[in-house]
């Protein structure tokens, strides 16, 4: 029997889906979105029905469901996300309240489908199955909510025959079938918004600020959180900052593992603590990328300083004017980010930064702060940004450094970061005459190769520095026996003072082992403010999915356009190489004020031909180039020779000729088309915005109907599609090839950081930057958490008998493991290595040996992977966002 209700003649909720509910025994239903109203117009009929089952419309991509049940939930948490949390809590409490009871009670099940289950579901329809057995159907209403059948224009049509009743069964048990359970991340949202109150910033203790202040960050909302090794770093900072009132750690995460968003949130919680205002130092590429982190992922606000036009530019990309270089010391907002590359050049803002005093002090790439070496009279002395942070160190609360590798060659390095640490804060590596601040013998004890048992020996590592009584009880007896207050970390009181029966367990513990570590082993200095996890690491505990990546061209390839590892060039090629060397040597021959120069031209031409005749042109015209890494002008040679300038205008003929085809663009367009990489997703890197944006336009030229995005620094990204090219904010870029709407990207190394293209399962690299951690940058865009392929592919290209070649093919012998591709190679590679390629594999062996004297001391850093069982998605007691971003938005 067929009956049809029209909210013209009748109420629809009471007329309809109410009556039939009561006294009914199952109910099956074909619903829109899942949202808080799904039940509210009927639920006190479903009180007490046997079995309910609601299949809901999502937007989940399949890919996504193919990848992990993390990453669909993810997807299904960014959907339900999108409405405001704040604006939930406070009007519909008690219908989220009634709605986690009901989801509890084990008769309501509900499920979701993947978009190519149902596409988007408009047809909304639901079987009634009373006690009797009989059973009816309906189809009609879009709506979900009370007010939309009371009061929306709705048509509704009944079915009772069992050829109605079967057909809509069979649609229901479609789509069942494909559908996915409601994730339980949905379900305690639901509880959460329910409970959810705002507090104030002084109401909040520092023990609930992290779940307070990022419950409702966008990355939480979009789906995603902190990893647990990113919050356990988090709970470490607040650790130290409790127990010593200020803290001093070495974030060593390898590439890939999030070292940015610890160091972020960290900083966060301090500024929000009322510490103090917040300097961030960070390579030039990487200063946006760290506002962009900051502002999307915790959704807070902060300046970054523009050192060509002495201004601060916000978080939404306005210019704030400034007096002049002096201003460097008054950022607008409570975090402030600055280039290395001013401190490295020694520019006047280093001064006035030096001026003020701060809560917290950030270094990212901290490796790059180091001694000079070589044999000139400023060999041994601290380049200048190592310089300044020691410096900078003494006036700071906070000292957090990040580095993927904070030993280069020698394992002494770690101890100068950890030298900077202890600036002002003896408790790091204790005060004058420490064993512990001498790397030679200190090495020794932490691996374990020097088991000191001598009770005098054994005081002066324990009483210089103290460590807390927290660490073991032994500790606490100590501090007692001597009355040391809990924030003293050193004394000069003999040993024997300790009371005979502490001196005793003292001298038993010394000489026991726990998990094969000695005592020292298990408590040094160094120890507690390293902080070291590496991917292999997270892979085995199952943190983190193992990614392969395969490696091309091998040695053994057939592709007819490689010789070996390198491209056939031609002779238009080898000429201008030629000249390129040339001119190297001569200006090798100038002062040191032209050093820069020295491997410049070489990288350049070896990144393309338009780079390396561009560069070439560039310097004849203006004798300047900008320089990608510090994002300012190199300093320019005062003139040229008559012999340089010839070799320079030989390179702009020979490349500038018609028939000077880049057999780089021909293989790049090999493997998208012929290996069909492209239906994988494939990003192209150069370190060059000249190579990346010819690639970009040639690539457009010959796939007119592919959409292909331009990711570069700021106003030079875009997308090409059918001809046209259009600028476009990074952010949307990212968005596109999450949504799958791009799959082929070219970007360069400026906008590497910060960039998550898990769609993506190819990358070709145009150019070789000689610095290993640009590859393992690279290659970690896609090689990281929500991949979608279990393994992935990777191609360098170099022209044949060029430096280029010569490099890669050193670094690619190395480069064998394919689930760790970078760990035996250092994180720079220092340019009087490439002078000698025989030195090149000289000093990557050593670096070899000295990282395996280093793995020994990679101790146990389990306690700092799970954090503790504060879950902060679930914290219902949250500070408001506006009452954040007030609070950050106050100026230095």
């Amino acid at each position: 029997m067929l009956t049809r209700y029209s909210s013209r003649l009748t109420r629809l909720d009471r007329a309809f889906l109410c009556e039939k509910l009561k006294g009914a025994r199952r109910y099956r239903r074909i619903a829109g979105y899942f949202r808080s109203s799904l039940f509210e117009i009927a639920e006190e009929a479903l009180e007490g029905i046997e079995q309910i089952q609601i299949v809901c419309n999502s937007e989940i991509d399949p890919q996504d469901v193919k990848v992990s049940r993390a990453v669909r939930e993810a997807a299904l948490k960014a959907q339900w996300n999108k409405i405001p949390a704040e604006t939930e809590s406070l009007l519909y409490r008690e219908r989220y309240r009634r709605l986690y009871e009901l989801l509890l009670r084990g008769t309501v099940e509900v499920r979701v489908a993947p978009r190519d289950a149902c596409a988007f579901v408009h047809g909304k329809a639901g079987v009634i199955e009373l006690n009797d057995g009989s059973k009816t159907c309906f189809m009609g209403s879009v709506n979900e909510t009370r007010e939309g059948w009371r009061d929306h224009y709705e048509l509704l049509w009944e079915d009772s025959s069992s050829e109605g009743v079967q057909w809509v069964e069979d649609e229901f048990q479609y789509l069942w079938e494909r559908s996915y359970p409601l994730p339980s991340v949905i379900v305690e949202e639901i509880q959460r918004i329910y409970r959810r109150t705002e507090i104030s910033i002084e109401e909040c203790a520092p023990t609930e600020l992290p779940g307070a202040a990022m419950a409702e960050a966008p990355i939480y909302r979009g789906g995603e959180q902190l990893q647990p090794w990113q919050r356990a770093f988090v709970g470490l900072f607040l650790e130290h900052r409790e127990t010593y009132g200020k803290a001093r750690l070495l974030l060593a995460d390898e590439v890939g593992v999030g070292k940015t968003l610890s160091l972020a949130t960290s900083a966060l919680l301090a500024s929000l603590l009322g510490d103090g205002a917040v300097l961030i130092l960070c390579p030039a590429t990487l200063t946006q990328q760290w506002q962009v982190e900051l502002f999307d992922k915790l959704g807070v606000p902060s300046a970054v300083w523009l050192s060509q036009k002495k201004a601060w530019l916000d978080h939404q990309g306005h210019v704030i004017k400034t007096r002049g270089a002096e201003d460097v010391a008054h950022c607008p907002y409570q975090i402030g980010i600055v280039s290395t590359g001013l401190i490295f050049h020694g520019a006047p803002e280093r001064d006035f930064l030096l001026q003020r005093k701060y809560g917290t002090l950030v270094v990212d790439e901290a490796h790059r702060a180091r001694l000079t070496g070589g044999f000139g009279k400023n060999s041994g002395e601290p380049n200048n940004l190592l310089g300044f942070i020691r410096e900078a160190a003494r006036r700071a609360r906070h000292v957090l450094l990040g580095t993927a590798t904070p030993i280069q060659t020698e394992v002494s390095e770690l101890w100068d970061l950890l030298d900077v640490l202890n600036q002002g804060a003896d408790h790091v590596l204790g005060r004058l005459g420490s064993v512990w601040k001498r790397p030679g013998e200190a090495l020794k004890i932490v691996t374990g190769e020097d088991c000191p048992a001598d009770e005098s020996r054994c005081w002066d590592l324990i009483r210089n520095p103290l460590p807390p009584k927290t660490r073991d009880a032994v500790f606490d007896a100590i501090r007692a026996d001597l009355g040391i207050a809990d924030d003293a970390h050193f004394t000069d009181r003999p040993i024997t003072d300790l009371d005979d029966f502490t001196r005793e367990d003292l001298a038993d513990t010394i000489r026991s082992r726990k998990d094969d570590l000695t005592f020292f082993q298990r408590h040094n200095p160094i120890l507690n403010h390293t902080v070291l996890r590496k991917r292999a690491t997270l892979e085995e505990l199952g943190l983190l999915e193992k990614i392969a990546v395969d490696v091309h061209p091998a040695r053994n390839n057939e592709k007819p356009f490689f010789a070996g590892l390198g491209l056939f060039t031609n002779q238009l090629f080898d000429g201008a190489y030629a000249a390129a060397i040339e001119f190297s040597r001569l200006v090798k021959q100038r002062t040191r004020s032209a050093g820069f120069m020295k491997n410049l031209m070489l990288q350049r031409i070896c990144s393309s031909f338009e780079s390396g005749r561009g560069t070439a042109a560039s310097l004849l015209e203006k004798g300047v180039l900008d320089d990608e890494d510090y994002g300012q002008p190199l300093s320019r040679l005062d003139s040229y020779s008559d012999e340089e300038r010839y070799h320079l205008q030989i390179i702009v003929e020979l490349l500038s000729r018609p028939e000077a085809q880049d057999p780089k663009f021909q293989a790049v367009l090999h493997y998208l088309r012929e290996e069909r990489w492209l239906d994988l997703g494939c990003i192209v890197f150069s370190q060059y915005f000249d190579t990346a944006n010819w690639i970009a336009n040639k690539l457009a030229a010959q796939l007119p109907g592919e959409r292909i995005a331009l990711y570069a620094g700021a106003d030079r990204s875009g997308f090409h599609h059918a001809g046209q090219f259009g600028t476009a904010p990074r952010e949307e870029i990212k968005q596109a090839v999450k949504n799958k709407a791009v799959r082929l990207v070219i970007a360069t190394d400026a906008a590497c950081e910060g960039l998550n293209l898990q769609t993506l399962g190819t990358l070709i690299n145009v150019d070789l930057p000689w610095n290993p951690s640009r590859l393992e940058q690279r290659i970690g865009r896609i090689q990281r958490f929500g991949q979608r392929h279990r393994s992935v592919d990777m191609l360098n290209l170099v022209y044949h008998e060029t430096r280029d070649e010569d490099v890669f093919a050193k670094l690619s012998e190395r480069m064998r493991d394919k689930f760790n591709l970078f760990g035996s190679l250092p994180d720079v590679i220092e340019d009087d290595w490439i002078e000698d390629i025989e030195q090149l594999d000289a000093k990557l062996s050593e670096f070899i040996e000295q990282k395996k004297r280093a793995n020994a001391f990679d101790l146990r850093y389990g306690s700092t992977l799970e954090p503790s069982d504060d879950r902060w998605e679930l914290c219902a007691r949250v500070l408001s966002r506006r009452d954040i971003i007030d609070r950050l938005s106050v100026s230095w």
